[in-house]
């Protein structure tokens, strides 16, 4: 079983990375330091991608495209983010300038 890293510390690290890659990010929501889940906003040219963290059948960590393949606007991305927050209150989102709708970590998408 992997070790689990604290969400506010991979919530710094995600961020540290997307300023060395030029990209602007910022905390819309801070949630649980130790234990929160985390949904990624991706700003792009044509709208807006959220992905959500999850495990894979196997436990590994991945990331869902939580609006679909598509990109959507910020109405239904706010709306999904507000979904999600009153079902779970420990939820972090982080957003993200990210044109190619790519996120500035390593994340394996399913």
């Amino acid at each position: 079983m992997d070790a689990k890293v604290k969400a506010g510390i991979w919530v710094s690290m995600a961020i540290r990375l997307s300023d060395m890659a030029g990209r602007a990010a910022a905390v819309l929501r801070k949630g649980d330091p130790d234990s929160g889940g985390i949904l990624c906003v991706l700003r792009g040219r044509d709208g807006v991608q959220i992905l959500s963290q999850i495990r894979d059948a196997e436990g590994r960590p991945a990331w869902l495209r939580a609006t679909g393949p598509a990109s959507v606007d910020q109405d239904a991305a706010d709306a999904y983010v507000a979904r999600q927050v009153q079902r779970d209150p420990d939820l972090w989102v982080v957003e993200f300038d990210a044109p190619d709708f790519q996120p500035p970590f390593e994340a394996r998408l399913v």
